[in-house]
């Protein structure tokens, strides 16, 4: 008999191995696999006295934490789907995901009242609203906590409901940069293989920490809520992401590994406080979320003295596809070896990874030629939740179309060249952002950038670099621009740089090249490049 792949089975595999072995850390709370299981079963109940069923959706709204993680067995342990939301979203992006997911049981944490109430009044399909903190004050609020009312609920084992592995899962809300969010429906089994998948590409093993430097709600953040789980273990929450905090908690519980993306990379490298605590338990720092610098690389590894490995995927692929896993025969060292660990990397098992031209052929594997990266494989999304047509425009015939720009050489590495609505057409030459930024953030005095394009007289569109210098250096814009020569083709080189205090940013640190534009449009009165 078959039975249904879903990530519970590596919950109920951790509780029969390592029952006593501590699972989870958040703040001065600690439960062990067996605690966190009961804490488990005892929400599965509650959300089926609310009138939970198979095919619900029941949204969180919260920064990262135990009850947070508890959703994602507890939730889905009913056969409900669970939606996290992006708590730096406005009251109108909750109104629309929220009516348009249709959920119908809302848990949030209490600095998130003033917001959702803001638009309770629009939310006709919210059946009930739970407060995971703080006291139930308003009226509109479920009469008795979380906490509580958890406790008043069986700790017993919950009766298995999963009876189709592709049945959804999870529902994910992309960040929409040109129009609505779009709900990304991952399905039990995309969830189990991506999991596996990363184990191995990751090495997970029972002895590791995870802190969870980047929230669940995020495509670099949930994987390993799965991952770490399978292996047995330890999860340790970290709320706010603060560089003092970071330290501390990998010093007094023994991290072994944390994913970062790369702006929150360089607020750990820029911290005065790492020579103050010891790190040496660290075994592996993974980044991913943008296009990493080979400078970057090394100084993490400097830093910290552990290795570093990169990786890609999208909400759409479960999230990885690929990791930069060193091939031994390769031999590289030194700046060689940096330059290998920032690609794009390699494929992993269960997943097949193209770079593909607009005919649809493979291009050439040559390390030069750009073309858009599609996949086939078990972690590919089974669509976009309620949007068949823009489904069908990604999935075609087998294969997940990312919409992102590579190279491919001839060991199978890929190299993100930029996403297809970044680049930037100068003069008939497709010039790649990402490329303009890692070589600003070789710069000494360079602290973080992001490279748009903006309307042009005579080319067409051209490169604006934006970019914020360390504290206490002096940089110019004619100063950045003779660097980016000496470093650059010349129809490379930024039209402008501007010089910034700092970035926007998302609710992990990706900087929002989104914003970026619309600060150009706002303060040009221009058109920005169409597409854009």
């Amino acid at each position: 008999m078959n039975v249904p792949l879903t990530p519970l089975m590596f919950l109920r595999r951790s509780v029969k191995l390592h029952p006593d072995k501590t699972a989870v850390v958040c703040g001065d709370r600690r439960f062990s696999y067996r605690q966190f299981s009961r804490r488990i079963h005892r929400l599965s109940r509650l959300l089926v006295s609310l009138g939970v069923k198979p095919g619900t959706v029941v949204a969180y709204l919260s920064r990262n934490g135990h009850r947070l993680l508890e959703a994602y067995y507890g939730v889905v342990q009913t056969g409900a789907i669970f939606l996290p939301l992006n708590v730096r979203l406005t009251a109108e992006d909750f109104r629309y995901i929220l009516n348009h997911s249709e959920a119908r049981l809302l848990l949030l944490e209490e600095e998130f009242l003033p917001l959702i109430g803001e638009v309770r009044g629009e939310l006709p399909r919210l059946d009930r609203v739970l407060l995971l903190d703080g006291e139930p004050r308003l009226s509109w609020i479920h009469p008795i906590g979380y906490e509580q009312a958890i406790q008043e609920r069986s700790p017993d084992p919950f009766p298995e409901a999963i009876q189709e592995e592709d049945s959804v899962a999870e529902l994910f809300y992309t960040s929409g940069t040109t129009a609505r969010p779009k709900g990304v429906m991952l399905t039990h089994r995309n969830l189990y293989l991506h999991a596996l998948s990363v184990v191995f590409a990751l090495h997970n093993r029972e002895t590791d920490v995870q802190l969870h430097t980047i929230p669940l709600f995020h495509a670099n953040g949930w994987g390993a809520t799965h991952s770490i789980t399978c292996v047995g273990g330890t999860h340790v929450m970290l709320r706010h992401f603060r560089p003092r905090t970071v330290l501390e908690l990998i010093r007094n519980e023994g991290v072994t590994t944390l994913n970062l993306v790369p702006t929150m990379a360089t607020l750990l490298l820029n911290s005065q406080a790492i020579p103050n605590y010891r790190h040496d338990s660290l075994r592996l720092i993974h980044l991913g979320g943008s296009s990493v610098p080979p400078e970057m690389v090394r100084q993490l590894e400097a830093a910290f003295g552990c290795e570093c490995s990169c990786g890609y995927g999208l909400t759409e692929t479960s999230p990885v596809l690929t990791v930069s896993l060193p091939k031994s025969h390769l031999r590289e060292d030194g700046e060689a070896r940096f330059r290998r660990a920032a690609m794009t990397g390699l494929e992993l098992p269960g997943s097949e990874v193209r770079v593909i031209d607009r005919h649809g052929r493979d291009v050439a594997a040559d390390g030069r030629t750009v073309g858009e990266i599609v996949a086939r494989s078990n972690v590919v999304m089974k669509g976009y939740w309620k949007q068949p047509e823009e489904t069908a425009r990604v999935l075609k015939q087998g294969w997940f179309h990312t919409g992102d720009l590579a190279t491919v050489d001839s060991e199978g590495y890929l190299m993100i060249v930029d996403r297809k609505k970044d680049i930037i057409v100068r003069g008939g030459e497709n010039v790649s952002s990402i490329e303009i930024e890692k070589t600003l953030f070789a710069h000494p005095d360079v602290l973080e950038c992001a490279v748009i394009a903006v309307p042009d007289p005579k080319w067409g569109e051209s490169p604006k670099a934006l970019v914020v210098p360390r504290e206490g250096t002096e940089l110019s814009e004619q100063a950045l621009k003779q660097y980016c020569r000496q470093k650059l083709a010349a129809y490379k080189v930024p039209s402008s740089v501007e010089l910034l205090t700092s970035l926007p940013k998302g609710g992990t640190g990706k900087i929002q090249k989104k914003a970026l534009r619309e600060r150009y449009l706002r303060n040009n009165g221009k058109g920005v490049p169409q597409g854009r």
